[in-house]
């Protein structure tokens, strides 16, 4: 005799179903030190200091040189504009003029000595005095 099998009724699995996959405890634990490793290494990349091809050019073309103290001086400069949100700022150190990123830590340009009197600083959104 054969069997009649109800086809309006939903077809259920012979094992019991299993929880959804879910990540380890190791690998969640795995993920996270890479995900810490990864934002201490962007955060150190941010931190240093760069200098533009044409704030480079602009040095150069002025005969100055920045001393490891100078650039310690504008890095902080840096971080304490950074920290009120600054994205374009106008740093002024000692008789140098300097126009930083903030974002991504470039110096963009660089003017000295007399020609700072003579300049108009466009696009920036604060100034820091050092």
């Amino acid at each position: 005799m054969s069997q009649r099998i109800d086809l309006t009724r939903p077809v259920l699995p012979l094992s019991p179903q299993l929880p959804p996959v879910t990540k380890t405890d190791k690998a969640k634990e795995t993920a996270t030190a890479f995900k810490a490793v990864l934002e201490r290494e962007i955060i150190k990349d941010n931190g240093r200091l760069k200098f533009s091809q044409h704030a480079q050019e602009r040095l150069a073309k002025r005969q100055v040189s920045l001393s490891a103290q100078d650039l310690e001086r504008l890095s902080q400069a840096v971080e304490q504009a950074a920290r009120k949100g600054a994205r374009e700022s106008l740093i002024l150190m000692d008789d140098l003029a300097l126009i930083v990123s903030i974002a991504n830590r470039t110096v963009v340009t660089a003017v000295n000595g007399t020609n700072i009197k003579e300049s108009v600083f466009t696009n920036i959104d604060s100034a820091v005095i050092i």
